[in-house]
């Protein structure tokens, strides 16, 4: 099926025509100012991206389709000043830094799916213990630098905005299917339709395996993930220019993957990087998702557009994992013991199996409920002025309510060859038993003017939000009020950008711009927030069969913010703690090339330097102690990656190598990660017009390496993986 989406309405002779995002005559025959976009994308198509303010990348369908990628971190690799690292070798959940942002969680970036914040609650705690299946996406849109500010309250990297399956305008679905090495498989089916007033879209998802890494006794450890998405629409058409639509969209999510914060000590990872301790053996996370989305839309005439969306996320998960070990009465957490294996040698015996040991291995139940719910408004309003100048208002609004739920315990389990036992169940709420909530109001305005080659784009952001905690103590499971402890801080902030481009002919653009950079703090009292002043210049250019552009940028921090992720090290109690002055500089290059038409070429590279400028020591141990001119750890100095194509009418190569520069795990350098290169292979074949055979190859060359130093210890990368399906549409 080729999936249509309406990302943009062309007004031409005041009618509105529909265009499928992947049509490249779309880049070619409309003018910036006569596109409009949908409530559900930021962008809409890769001509708004290459003509936008500010540093923007639009990954269309037919990109997210030649290795039809379900890890969102192999889907960003070909977006330069996107960093990450990786976690489970799935991509299940990733840490993504957009220019130099502290990657943990991704929770210092704005995350959307159609245009709504998607974290499970993205003020109160906006570690994304949830994130969209790149797999079920139509497209992805990534705004960075000045051209972001409209979608906060995270406004120093940039945002991510993921477009779920639109509703068709005809019948029209399409079946996917595959399965490869690690007993990995995968099933996705959507169909719809849509007549004159009415329109429907039904989507399934299925992806589970078995996992790559080796657990005592054959266990699995892997995930099985559902998602069910359903979206229906009704437009009211009138003769006059008035026209409404309404559109409800239903999502749920659900997964069972057998994932641990334990990982390996060095000598254990070079002896067998996919080993699993024995201590992790009952570690699993219980997780689901639910959202609606009520959509209304109305165009008032063929300049002022109106469009509201009232939402509610619930996310239910509860990660029960490792977090203790117990030798000779004394318990260490488990990211100290595999940091210091020889200081803590018998509590790595206990770990690995060697050793076995009564109430030795503590289990806690990360048991958490969160709620992200609003109404938002955006208003948009075009007209022609003198010399036929194109100007464009948009007003924004959005009231939200989120918080976090936590009621954890810790259970305390037997260790005997090699296997794990229930000693006895910890006492519910022992672990954590509060509420962390967030009230807020953002609004912002945009005011877009165009005269011949040049566009300037002035705009400011305000966000009034109270955080809230309730924390009713760790021996007060029926949560009474007597033992209540309370705590506030409120904050409002002013957030302004400007941004211009200026157009000198069709080959060659120059953008910049300059916008404050803002995270909000925590709860406690008084905290500051994140603040930063943030510029970027760039230029774009189309010669003959090479396009590209490249960028410039600087992240001015006048206080970087850290959060006390268990994720990270820390004691998972997700604080955020202030951590002085910090800069964040460095380019991107984005190359594209059909000079040889069959072989399309891409290439991108990313540097970034980012340092504290600040000395301070982290008790929590996320980024250790930390001196003036350090390295901000997690975030590599150099990435590039590059693709080469093959394209006929019934084949299609794709290779696609991806070099990440080492990088340190603390700010001091004394923990690192290498330096790696991993190449990906998809053979696409046309069998018939609605049939097409599917294979990749994940890691080619079986490359061994090491991602990341966190949670607690080496992790590996996904190994040599083949997968084959099938794609059938009608």
């Amino acid at each position: 099926m080729k999936n249509l989406i309406t990302f943009c309405i062309i007004i031409i002779s005041f009618k509105i025509n529909s265009q499928e995002i992947s049509t490249p005559k779309l880049d070619s025959v409309i003018s910036m100012e006569e596109v409009i976009i949908k409530s559900n994308t930021i962008l809409g198509n890769k001509f708004v991206a290459k003509n936008r303010t500010g540093a923007a990348y639009f990954l269309s369908t037919d990109e997210l389709a030649e290795f039809y990628y379900t890890d969102i971190n192999r889907a960003f690799n070909k977006i330069s000043g996107v960093n990450f690292y990786e976690e489970d070798g799935f991509g299940l959940r990733p840490n993504i830094s957009i220019r130099g942002t502290s990657p943990e969680r991704s929770s210092k970036i704005a995350i959307m799916e159609d245009g709504i914040l998607i974290s499970p609650a993205p003020y109160s705690a906006s570690s994304a213990y949830y994130f969209p299946s790149v797999a079920r996406m139509q497209a992805v849109e990534v705004l960075k630098g000045s051209s972001q500010i409209q979608y906060g309250p995270y406004t120093t990297g940039g945002a991510i905005n993921f477009v779920s399956t639109e509703i068709p305008e005809t019948f029209k679905g399409k079946i996917t299917t595959s399965y490869g090495s690690f007993n990995t498989g995968q099933t996705h089916a959507t169909f719809g339709d849509s007549s004159t007033n009415l329109g429907y879209m039904l989507e399934y998802l299925n992806y589970s395996s078995d996992g790559f890494k080796s657990l005592g006794n054959n266990l699995n450890t892997g995930f099985d993930i559902n998602e069910i998405t359903s979206k229906i629409k009704y437009k009211i058409l009138k003769d006059s220019n008035i026209n409404q639509s309404f559109e409800l969209k239903f999502h749920y999510y659900d997964e069972i993957s057998n994932e641990t914060y334990l990982g390996l000590t060095d000598p254990d990872f070079r002896t067998n990087p996919y080993l699993r301790y024995p201590g992790s053996e009952k570690d699993k996370m219980d997780a689901d998702h639910i959202q609606y989305i009520f959509t209304h839309e109305i165009n008032f005439s063929k300049k002022l557009k109106v469009s509201s969306k009232f939402y509610h996320n619930g996310f239910k998960r509860n990660w029960y994992k490792i977090d203790d070990v117990v030798f000779d009465g004394d318990s260490q957490k488990i990211a100290k013991v595999i940091t210091n294996p020889n200081q803590f040698a018998g509590h790595l015996s206990i770990l690995n199996g060697d050793l076995d040991s009564e109430s030795a291995i503590k289990v806690k139940a990360n048991n958490r409920e969160y709620i992200s719910k609003g109404v938002q408004t955006k208003i948009d309003y075009h007209w022609y002025g003198k010399n036929k100048s194109f100007n464009d208002l948009e007003i924004g609004l959005r009231l939200h309510y989120d918080e976090e739920d936590r009621f954890q315990w810790e259970d305390i389990y037997n260790i005997n060859n090699g296997s794990m036992s229930l000693q006895n169940y910890g006492e519910m709420g022992s672990q954590g038993n509060r509420v962390s909530s967030a009230n807020s109001f953002a609004t912002y305005i945009m005011y877009k003017y165009k005269i011949k080659g040049l566009t300037i784009s002035p705009g400011i952001r305000h966000e009034s939000i109270k955080l809230n905690r309730d924390d009713y103590g760790n021996s007060n499971p029926n949560r009474e009020d007597d033992n209540l402890s309370s705590r506030q801080n409120k904050v409002s902030v002013l957030i302004p950008g400007l941004g211009l481009n200026y157009k000198f002919n069709n080959s060659f653009s120059l953008f910049g711009g300059v916008h404050k950079g803002y995270s909000p703090p925590g709860s406690s009292v008084g905290q500051k927030a994140e603040e930063s002043i943030n510029t970027e210049l760039g230029v774009r250019f189309a010669i003959n069969q090479l396009s590209g552009e490249i960028i410039a940028y600087r992240n001015d921090y006048n206080n970087l913010l850290g959060n006390d992720l268990a994720a990270t090290g820390g004691f998972g109690e997700l604080d955020p703690f202030n951590a002085g002055k910090a800069l964040v500089s460095g380019f991107e290059i984005l190359l594209n090339s059909t000079i040889l038409k069959k072989f399309p070429i891409s290439l991108s590279y990313t540097h970034t330097d980012a340092k504290f400028l600040t000395s301070f020591g982290s008790t929590q141990d996320i980024w250790g102690e930390v001196n003036d001119g350090d390295r901000i750890p997690y975030i590599p100095q150099h990435k590039l990656n590059s693709s080469l194509g093959f394209k006929t009418n019934k084949l299609e190569f794709n290779l696609n190598a991806n070099y990440n520069g080492k990088f340190s795990t603390l700010a001091n350098g004394s923990e690192q990660i290498s330096s790696y290169l991993v190449c990906d292979l998809s053979i696409n074949y046309i069998i018939k017009s609605n049939l097409t055979l599917k294979s990749k190859i994940l890691n080619i060359f079986d490359e061994k390496y090491a991602v990341s130093r966190a949670p607690a210890g080496l992790r590996p990368g996904h190994p040599f993986g083949i997968y084959t399906g099938v794609e059938f549409k009608f």
